[in-house]
């Protein structure tokens, strides 16, 4: 019975001394590295939504905030996050019988560069892109607007945070 208790004792503190570099979110953090920064993702589509840029900077940050324990940086973070908003595009994606849309979609395409500078093998550069239907009587304004942008912006920030923390 005390072999028990001690194989379950033993048990706990390696779980626990394990998770230092690994979190229950998923990540898998590099030994040393404590700092990340994101740069400012430049919005070059043809279509510009003003604000969208600070707003997926703002979401990028607070995702990884809130899963890991890294902290923000503003400059010589151990992980540093920039690249562009390459697309926002709105299309409609079905019609009616009278040739108007019944339906809307807007996609967002970002362009992530990614430098581990404690592990430069896991640098990446990749495109990550979602989007959000919405009815076509409604405008692309106000609350649409931003469920939409809320919306696309969790999917890109948890697909960021997979591809380079999580290695998903």
């Amino acid at each position: 019975m005390k072999s028990v208790k001690y194989l379950v004792l033993l048990l706990l503190i390696t779980t626990f001394t394990g998770c230092k570099f690994y979190s229950f979110t998923g990540a898998s953090i590099p030994p040393g590295t404590e700092t990340y920064q994101v740069n400012r993702f430049e919005n070059t589509s043809l279509l510009i939504e003003p604000g969208l840029e600070r707003d997926f900077k703002l979401a990028l940050e607070d995702l990884i905030q809130n899963q890991t324990n890294l902290t923000l940086v503003p400059s010589k973070g151990d992980l540093i996050y920039e690249g562009e908003i390459t697309d926002y595009r709105i299309s409609p994606t079905t019609a009616t019988s009278a040739n108007t849309a019944a339906q809307n979609r807007l996609t967002i395409n970002i362009r992530l560069r990614f430098i581990n500078t404690k592990k430069e093998e896991d640098d990446l550069e990749q495109s990550f892109s979602f989007f959000y239907d919405y009815a076509g009587s409604e405008q692309l304004s106000g609350s649409t607007k931003t469920t939409a942008h809320e919306e696309i912006f969790e999917r890109i920030t948890q697909d960021i945070f997979n591809a380079t923390l999580a290695k998903w």
